[in-house]
């Protein structure tokens, strides 16, 4: 147990603020049972949906300096400490691992009376697929004597909320697969208006019943919400203007800027307003209104409007467009300055009242947001001579900003769930652009938990139900390489080891004997979102059957990467022995696979498919001679009769180009992204239109490669203990860029001559050292600001 306390700590770091995820716990909530119990609703069925209101009045002589108190709640809670709201959680975990969140809350508390209240609530049926639940329970421990008469139940009273309830979502009008929370449906007259405040009066309210013992992970004789802190801060909460007034009604009004502000609905009045964010957002929205008694307001949103083909098209157009997407209905109560949020964030762009008046005038008073989101910062920055890669730059971290929050999402408005191929890419961009780590060793470490009888990750986690992709379990591996790459936490990722040695154990089980290539894969062999695949779900047919270079080829660079992990700490025999068996993989792949006549590699023996992916893998694994790779990577991008490979797996694809020595044409990969950003998209979309998410992080990976290729900076040695900068400007004159290093900031300011000649500044954090490489020159860099003048040692190519 204490080992598993040890892994779990290393995956947090510090954060100020009133959530503390690395905390001084005291040794009880890791090694014994809490003094307090979870506790429920009496008479309540815990499994189904319901929204519960805890309050705990209480009196202090004067105002403490510290005050430390742990929460947790099966499915989420929503902390209010004198009318001001504290927080929400916890972070998604699953019943083996449910994680509580540890909060100093001195500062919102006052000598004299004081009033903790807490929203819980369960979804119940309406669960969404990221939240793994049991029943519905909340927890209270203080940290101390001092704060021990919060624990649960104690002096704690509750309430159901009958105001609250789902607006399921009609997956019938949205036509495509969506697992998130369902819309709320409120209704103010059954509300407790105030039940936040000091003197609210919840005399009539129940005492809680005690329902289990609350235990840390690995006490107890029963496994059920067995609890572990938090590894990561809290979410950011910042408050914004509401979106403008685009249509009301059928009239067009002029691009003022106008904003909801009191706006008077007559009473029997049918009235529709569309209003646009401009920006793709996540955000808490708060409406608040006046009168209105026996009115109904829906509040629908969607990241773009339709039209009657049910075609996007450019996401600024609304003209002939209407709007579908899931809703939120209010009923209110002829009160004044009322106000509602929904119990989860919502994803849109565009969000459309609709509202129906009965006998009394409606007053719309706001319509405010509460932007939310993990608390990435953008640390990184990218500047060039191009006149449009700052809208790459910005449009990509917009994209991996709204994909961040208790886990990464593969996309916010329709999934919100962390799959491991989406989150590689996610990671990476969270090391090169804000250099914050905690979201990634979180990743790994729910991945780790997801883990299966037959030792493959999930491909996604937390999640209900279960999902398998064995080629994502592979790509697990990749992350833990490519931490291992940018940061020295090396007993981190020793911890998982033997996961890795058990998911090569199930690939190799299934090499064909016969031709040494990966057989049948059962589950879904997930490759990429492809026209040619769609009816197979993104997995190229060889995949079922047997024998597919693109699996085999997969597979046999996740070997590879495990051979560099197993000789870095030490295991030299594993590590040669996962050497030689990549080399069968890729020799056998290629015997079989490689069309002389084409000069391409096929996606299996019988050389009936082509693809961009088998040919970019045959490059990144050395199937293909080096002095080969460059022709046939620039073969691969002129052939269009071969499959392409979506946005998604042009990150492989381009890491092949780079690979091959033309790191220098990465940016003449762009156009599509160009494209999506002109088309109106404020985020990157998951596939070339018609796309079903706007907003995709795999989709943001030219971040990535802005710094690592463009700017060329990269780590030299695991542990990122050294750089290399070797930049590929392609046509640019000049490049200023900085990235985050846990020693400070690496930062370069260079210019390129049509001479070939690179010249210009490089600073290094303290401790740091590297190298700068230009064209076969080299030039050792020390730590400081130093100024770099080297001349091309290669042929010489045009700078425009």
């Amino acid at each position: 147990m204490r080992l598993y306390f040890l892994v779990l700590m290393l995956a947090c770091r510090s954060v100020t603020g009133q959530l503390l995820p690395e905390p001084v716990l005291p040794e009880q909530l890791l090694t014994g049972k809490w003094d307090a119990d979870w506790v429920k609703m009496p008479g309540i069925n815990e499994d189904v949906y319901g929204v519960f209101l805890y309050r705990n009045r209480f009196h202090l002589p004067e105002r403490p300096d510290s005050f430390i108190i742990h929460l947790s709640a099966d499915s989420r809670y929503r902390l209010f400490i004198n009318g001001r709201m504290a927080g929400f959680g916890p972070a998604k975990s699953d019943p083996n691992h449910w994680i509580f969140d540890t909060y100093n809350i001195a500062g919102f508390l006052d000598g004299g009376i004081n009033v903790i209240a807490v929203m819980v609530w369960n979804y119940g049926a309406y669960r969404p697929a990221s939240l793994v639940s049991r029943d519905t329970r909340f927890l209270c421990q203080g940290n101390g004597p001092d704060e021990a008469f919060l624990n649960t139940p104690g002096a704690w009273k509750v309430i159901q909320d009958e105001s609250i309830g789902p607006v399921p979502i009609d997956h019938g009008l949205l036509k495509t697969y969506i697992v998130v929370p369902p819309g709320d449906y409120f209704t103010a007259s059954l509300h407790p208006w105030g039940w936040t405040e000091r003197d609210f009066d919840h005399s009539g309210w129940e005492n809680p019943e005690s329902l289990a013992d609350a235990c840390p992970r690995g006490t107890g004789d029963i496994i059920d919400h067995a609890l572990i802190p938090r590894q990561i801060p809290a979410m950011k909460m910042a408050h914004l203007i509401g979106p403008e007034i685009r249509r009301i009604d059928r009239d067009l009004p002029e691009e003022s800027g106008m904003v909801l502000n009191n706006m008077v609905i007559p009473p029997g009045t049918r009235k529709k307003i569309l209003l646009d964010h401009k920006l793709l957002i996540n955000a808490f929205p708060a409406l608040t209104w006046s009168g209105g008694n026996g009115a109904t307001i829906t509040v629908t949103y969607s990241e773009s409007l339709f039209d009657a083909t049910g075609q996007k098209g450019n996401r600024n157009t609304i003209v002939g467009k209407t709007m579908t997407g899931y809703s939120d209905i209010i009923k209110p109560d002829g009160g004044t300055n009322r106000q509602y949020t929904p119990l989860w964030f919502r994803t849109f762009r565009y969000a459309e009242l609709e509202i129906e008046t009965e006998g009394d005038s409606l007053v719309l008073n706001r319509f405010d947001l509460i932007r939310t989101g993990y608390p990435f910062m953008e640390s990184a920055s990218f500047q060039s001579s191009h006149p449009r890669l700052h809208e790459i730059w910005q449009t990509g971290w917009r994209t991996a900003e709204l994909c961040a929050g208790e886990t990464y999402y593969d996309c916010p408005y329709y999934e919100q769930l962390q799959y491991v191929g989406d989150t590689r890419i996610q990671s990476l961009i969270s090391l090169y652009v804000s250099g914050d780590d905690r979201l990634m060793r979180k990743a790994i470490i729910d991945f780790y938990h997801s883990i299966l009888p037959e030792g493959l990750t999930q491909s996604r986690y937390p999640s209900e139900p279960q999902q398998i992709i064995p080629t994502y379990s592979l790509l697990w591996i990749f992350m833990l390489n490519d931490y291992l790459w940018h940061r020295p936490d090396y007993e981190f990722v020793f911890g998982f080891l033997i996961p890795v040695q058990n998911i090569i154990s199930w690939f190799e089980k299934r090499i064909d004997e016969d031709t040494g290539m990966v057989g049948p894969v059962e589950f879904w062999p997930f490759i990429d979102w492809t026209p040619e695949w769609e009816s197979t779900m993104g997995a190229p047919p060889e995949a079922f059957t047997g024998n597919s270079s693109i699996v085999t080829l997969l597979f046999a660079m996740a070997v590879g990467h495990a051979a560099e992990i197993f000789t870095f700490f030490g295991y030299e025999d594993i590590g040669t022995s996962y050497d030689r068996l990549a080399e069968k993989l890729t020799s056998a792949t290629a015997d079989r696979c490689w069309n002389t006549t084409r000069e391409l590699m096929a996606d299996s023996p019988s050389h009936t498919n082509f693809s961009q992916h088998a040919n970019a893998l045959a490059v990144l694994t050395g199937a293909i001679p080096e002095d080969m790779q460059a022709l046939l990577i620039e073969r691969v991008l002129r052939s269009k009769e071969i499959v392409q490979a979506g946005f998604y797996f042009k990150f492989y694809l381009n890491r092949a180009l780079i690979k091959a020595g033309l790191g220098n044409k990465y940016l003449e990969q762009l156009h599509p992204w160009f494209s999506m950003i002109d088309s109106g998209l404020t985020t990157f979309a998951e596939k070339p239109d018609p796309s079903r998410s706007d907003c995709h992080a795999w989709s943001a990976s030219p971040l990535i490669e802005l710094i690592s290729t463009v700017a060329g900076i990269r780590p030299g040695n695991y542990g990122f203990e050294s750089v290399i900068i070797e930049p590929k400007p392609g046509n640019l004159r000049w490049i200023k860029a900085t990235m985050p290093h846990y020693r400070g900031v690496i930062q370069t300011d260079l210019e390129f001559s049509k001479k070939r000649e690179a010249s210009g500044t490089i600073t290094l954090p303290p401790g740091l050292t590297g190298i700068f490489i230009w064209n076969g020159s080299v030039k050792d860099l020390v730590p400081g600001k130093q100024k770099i003048h080297l001349k091309s040692l290669e042929a010489e190519f045009k700078i425009k």
